[in-house]
């Protein structure tokens, strides 16, 4: 009776934000111009129209989704605006659950209705969630089609479907099918796993791109000689919301247009990442949670190397700190907790948009203090990187044997 009461609080908590969040988005007038944009592609792929020359609104926005992500999109048409807008809502707030539900499997944690609940009713209110709620985004699917897939068992013939579906949405997690390229050849054991987890991702991401090219044949060609080699195609780089390292660059450099410097930055970054990652990987027989340090890891890197990362792609932060929770209360350390709470105050407190930002571009004009606010998240995510290296490299340093008791460590299984 206890834990049935538990959970029915924990539902009607729950309920209570989801309820607040809507009533807040209704109250400040969100546009969802992104689902709005999402409803153009569709009835232009509906209707035959030229997928990449389409703009939305007076902003002009442009599709810039592969051509399979156009398909997908079709159905937003089927219904009138405000149903749309209802049901695109009530999605994401749903996949927020399933989101903190993935996230506590990611990290062993027993998937209990209070737990998940109640993340998800914290997680709402971060920025990141807040605002690919307010956009009408597809990050919660995309973050969730990935954990559902790192997540599964190793002898899952499945594994790697959700990846490769994700990278045919969006095309930044095709990172994790480098990274368990990868894994496959640095990582002594469980090899098959990564290869056969790779091969699956990789071809199910060229099914995609196949189903493109057969549907749409054009727009398949637009895309992928032209479109996907047009950084800018999304945005100004130096907007206060591009919080990938390409816009850290272009805010320092006081430029929308920045040079071969980001690049680097971004190759460094991208270096940086899967070489954590993959030192996560091989330390699994030693480090607790390795699969869990290592998904979050490549998760972080995809975003930080995009040529625009919008604040609201980084709903990869829920799943960043139930891990660093967790951490937390499992080896009951403080400085566990100031991490964790550091990255709480990071994705949680808004603090992007506390730099001066409008349409006279004022990005561009930022002081030593206005950068370093607005690169919050890329901050953060190096210095999720640089923990997830120091763990990973204590583990390895580890013998075999636990020094205390002699005993082997047991093994945690990765996923």
């Amino acid at each position: 009776m206890g834990d049935r009461r538990l959970a029915a609080w924990a539902v009607l908590g729950c309920a209570v934000s989801f309820a607040g969040v809507w009533v807040a988005q209704r109250a400040v007038h969100v546009s969802m111009v992104d689902v709005m944009v999402y409803r153009a592609a569709g009835w232009t792929v509906r209707t035959g129209g030229d997928l990449y020359a389409m703009r939305f609104g007076d902003a002009r926005l442009p599709m810039t989704y592969p051509p399979f992500a156009g398909l997908l999109f079709v159905p937003l048409t089927w219904v009138a605006v405000g149903t749309m807008r209802t049901a695109v809502t009530a999605l994401n707030l749903l996949l927020t659950v399933v989101l903190a539900a993935l996230s506590l499997r990611l990290v062993a944690r027993p998937v209990r209705v209070p737990a998940v609940i109640l993340i998800a009713g914290l997680a709402v209110w971060s920025e990141p969630v807040w605002a690919t709620l307010r956009y009408g985004q597809v990050n919660l699917l995309v973050a969730v089609l990935v954990l559902w897939d790192v997540t599964r068992r190793a002898e899952s013939r499945w594994a790697g479907v959700g990846i490769g579906i994700a990278a045919g949405i969006k095309l930044t997690p095709a990172l994790f099918v480098v990274f368990l390229a990868l894994a496959t050849v640095l990582v002594a054991t469980d090899r098959a796993r990564y290869l056969r987890r790779a091969l699956t991702a990789a071809a199910t991401f060229v099914a995609t791109v196949l189903v493109g090219v057969a549907a749409l044949p054009h727009d398949s060609r637009a895309f992928w000689t032209r479109v996907v080699f047009t950084p800018d195609r999304p945005g100004r780089a130096e907007n206060a919301a591009n919080q990938s390292v390409r816009g850290v660059v272009a805010r320092l450099e006081h430029t929308g247009t920045p040079g071969p410097a980001w690049v680097l930055a971004a190759l460094a970054a991208g270096v940086l990442g899967l070489a954590v990652a993959v030192a996560a990987a091989r330390a699994a027989d030693r480090l607790p949670l390795s699969a869990a340090w290592a998904a979050v890891a490549v998760g972080v890197t995809a975003l930080l190397i995009s040529p625009v990362s919008w604040t609201h792609h980084w709903v990869w932060a829920v799943p960043m700190i139930v891990l660093l929770v967790s951490e937390t209360l499992r080896r009951r350390d403080g400085r566990w907790a100031c991490a964790a709470l550091a990255a709480v105050l990071v994705f949680c407190s808004y603090v992007v948009w506390y730099v001066p930002h409008d349409s006279t571009r004022p990005e561009l004009h930022e002081n030593a203090g206005e950068m370093l606010v607005a690169a919050a998240y890329p901050l953060g995510g190096l210095a999720f990187l640089a923990l997830t290296g120091v763990v990973a490299a204590r583990a390895l340093r580890t013998p075999a044997h636990d020094r205390g008791s002699g005993r082997p460590v047991r093994r945690v299984r990765s996923s």
